[in-house]
């Protein structure tokens, strides 16, 4: 039997929420060490595994993104030690890459971009990725004038002074552009590593990256003399004139100015490309400094540019890593927890065992087909071994704070009996049943369930949300737990003052200045954006990403909330039809005859007439592009759902909700317009198209409603142009489409 364990056990970062708040409170707190104070808290993989693990949690569940993820910044705030700099052009990170597998989707994702076929010529650069420290040198009329950290990305530290003590890095430069910004690596070798080390340093560095951090960010530009800093050039960012039209040719001409640069190959197919890093890895010992990975590059620059940037990433590059530590460990047992939305999340309880330098005794299980030895179309994993207590289990720390039990030894194997997943709540007893297409059981006690509850309440408070000081998570458990202060949903905290009468202050840790504090900082929040106050709502599938799209569209607190009420009739039809598909499928599929699922899908929609304007406030909400069928189900659902609708409206009594600002695009012609795409584009790929219509200032839809400004259609377009023409849409074509873009 699975031992019962809640939300409030405090065992944060096992289920999903909890999981990405304790992975973004470490990450935090590493970004600080490592890019400001020099002192780092992990290693580079143990990092890299917390940061892609939070990507992962946040791409599987849309509700957990947030504006201040770590998944969205580039480095940390500069120290308040030094000037600050603002960059002329933000220096990014890269995205990460652990498998050949997300290599060749890096590949594939830039050809359909690009609209290449798979035989066009697409040659890429390939480069050691140095563990130093990032910096940026400002060269204007040959003269360096400024060096800076990359701080945040947009504000780093001016340490020019500490630059122009390191000999790789020239003073004055003959034929450079006018104005030049080359972007390196501050690194220390091996060899002078540990010679500073073993000389009595002022400090003893734990590993060279660090040593050259704390080396460059020095007050005293003397002690930075005495280091042995070295210099890697690896881009640019701001000039004045083009370098070359080629990432190849303007590395090489860096190199002719007199900067080191790390001689990148140009590779064409992915098996160069993985060549190269696995040529990389078996010389990494050989190197005398430290690298991480591989670095790949689109090489042509005008390619570059169409590709673009996502919001701290380029679209053109990668970093391809070196792989993590494994280990092997006995799993002690198996723990449930329920999450907010009534996940019913496994864990494994492990002898503890270091994994790339860390002690772990948790990890990750996933649900119950991954404990089975299954995926969630029923087809084996491990070759079909499950997973009992008392296994002995290989760990893996390449995507998880809480690490991945990648496998299971039989031959150590001692327990007979399977793991029984339990398929009621191990908090509230309800049935936790498996929704057909879904990998996750949940408990079906809703907000009676106090460990959804309490998840719920501590996502309402969270810093993407509400936001409240000094109503944190252990707050919210500490208020629900107490029947007197009795926060038991979102409308709850907005009545505490008034229902307090001096309680608050008088428990241990408060007191009459803190909880007036309190109190205030609860009253500051009764003025809320409408993105916020979506995105708080903790409805499954509507993160902060999706509640910003449903903002934006829809404006207004009333707009949005009248739109999911009408469009509630057709999502209830469109749920019974897509279920009726499905048992039509299935049984079709056991008697060898062929589905006639249009017919039962016309049948089920034709059973009874909807409410007026409910197809359309259906048709409207799905056609919200990047929000789907399965979101609006889901937020329909919640509003309709007389326990969560109920809290809800109380609330919302206790609210303003401030509407969405419009966008403000100075100079773009298209700037507040919806505006959908159909048909074959021919001068650059759908998903070019739409990121620059955002990029303008454009919402851009999936479907063609009374709502859509502009179709641009290209050859090809069906349904879309006639209902366009249905409703007095403006249609264009690729060319008037181009000149609006250009502006």
């Amino acid at each position: 039997m699975a031992e019962r364990r809640t939300a409030s056990d405090g065992m944060s970062g096992l289920e999903p929420a909890a999981e990405a708040a304790a992975l973004r409170a470490e990450l935090d707190a590493a970004n600080l060490a490592y890019h400001r104070d020099d002192a780092p808290l992990m290693d580079d993989a143990a990092y890299d595994a917390r940061k892609r693990r939070l990507a992962e949690l946040e791409a599987a569940h849309p509700d957990l993104p947030r504006e201040d993820s770590p998944t969205g910044q580039v480095g940390a705030a500069p120290s308040e030690k030094f000037a600050k700099v603002r960059h002329a052009q933000r220096m990014l990170s890269l995205e990460n890459a652990f498998a050949p597998e997300d290599v060749a989707e890096f590949l594939s994702r830039i050809r359909s971009f690009l609209n290449l076929g798979p035989d066009a010529p697409l040659a890429l650069t390939a480069e050691p990725k140095i563990d130093g420290l990032s910096l940026s040198l400002r060269y204007e009329g040959g003269r360096l004038v400024q060096a800076a950290t990359r701080g945040d990305g947009t504000t780093g530290e001016n340490v020019t002074a500490n630059a122009l003590t390191i000999k790789d890095i020239p003073q004055r430069l003959d034929g450079a552009p006018e104005v030049l910004e080359v972007r390196g690596e501050v690194y220390m070798s091996h060899a002078d590593f540990a010679a500073l080390n073993a000389e009595g340093a002022e400090r003893v560095f734990a590993n060279p990256r660090n040593a050259a951090a704390g080396s460059l960010r020095q007050l005293d530009p003397a002690v930075t003399a005495r280091r042995p800093l070295r210099f890697f050039a690896y881009g640019w960012g701001e000039v004045s004139a083009p370098l070359a039209d080629t990432q190849s040719g303007a590395i090489a001409r860096l190199a002719a100015l007199g900067f080191p640069t790390t001689a990148p190959r140009l590779c064409h197919t992915l098996d160069e490309l993985l060549g190269f890093w696995a040529e990389t890895e078996q010389a990494r010992a050989t190197l005398g400094f430290d690298i991480d990975g591989v670095v790949y590059k689109v090489d042509d620059l005008g390619l570059q540019q169409r590709l673009g940037f996502r919001a701290t990433t380029p679209r053109w590059a990668l970093a391809h890593k070196f792989p993590a530590e494994l280990a092997w460990t006995r799993l002690a047992g198996i723990d449930i927890q329920v999450g907010r939305t009534g996940a019913l999340s496994p864990v494994a309880r492990l002898d503890p065992v270091t994994v790339g330098g860390v002690v772990v005794s948790n990890a990750t299980l996933h649900n119950e087909d991954y404990i089975a030895g299954r995926d969630s179309r029923g087809a084996p994993i491990r070759d079909g071994r499950d997973i009992r207590a008392g296994d002995w289990v290989q760990v893996y720390r390449a995507g998880d704070v809480i690490p991945k039990v990648a496998d299971v030894d039989l031959t150590r194997r001692t327990n007979p009996e399977p793991f029984a997943f339990p398929e009621t709540c191990p908090d509230c007893g309800s049935d936790a049943i498996r929704e057909p297409g879904d990998s996750v059981r949940r408990c079906t006690g809703g907000l009676g369930c106090p460990a959804q509850a309490i998840e719920k309440l501590r996502h309402f408070v969270s810093r993407a949300a509400f936001d409240i000081e000094g109503l944190g998570a252990k707050q919210v458990e500490a208020f629900y737990a107490d029947p007197e202060l009795a926060v038991r949903e979102p409308a709850d905290i907005f009545t505490l003052a008034a229902r307090d009468e001096g309680r608050l202050a008088a428990r241990d840790g408060w007191g009459p200045r803190s909880a007036e504090n309190l109190f205030a900082a609860i009253e500051a929040r009764r003025h809320v954006p409408l993105a916020r106050l979506i995105f708080a709502l903790g409805i499954r599938h509507v993160g902060e990403v999706a509640a910003g799209t449903l903002a934006r569209h829809y404006g207004t607190w009333d707009a949005f909330r009248d739109a999911v009420d009408a469009a509630a009739p057709a999502a209830a039809r469109h749920r019974a039809a897509e279920e009726a598909v499905a048992a039509e499928r299935a049984a079709a599929q056991a008697e060898g005859r062929r589905a006639a699922l249009a017919a039962v899908r016309k049948a089920v929609w034709d059973a009874a007439p909807l409410p007026d304007g409910a197809q359309a406030a259906w048709s409207e909400l799905v056609g919200i592009d990047g929000f789907g069928a399965v979101a609006a189900e889901a937020l329909t659902a919640a509003f309709s759902a007389p326990a969560e609708r109920g809290a809800i409206d109380r609330l919302l009594a206790h609210l303003t909700v401030e509407p969405a600002a419009a966008p403000q695009t100075a100079g773009s012609a298209i700037a507040g317009l919806t505006v959908v795409f159909t048909g074959t584009l021919e001068r650059m790929t759908r998903a070019e198209a739409k990121a620059r219509a955002e990029a303008l200032g454009a919402k851009v839809a999936g479907s063609v409603s009374s709502k859509t400004d502009l179709l641009v259609a290209g050859p090809g377009a069906g349904s879309k142009a006639t209902r366009a023409a249905e409703l007095g849409v403006r249609v264009i074509d690729e060319d008037e489409w181009l000149a609006l873009a250009q502006g």
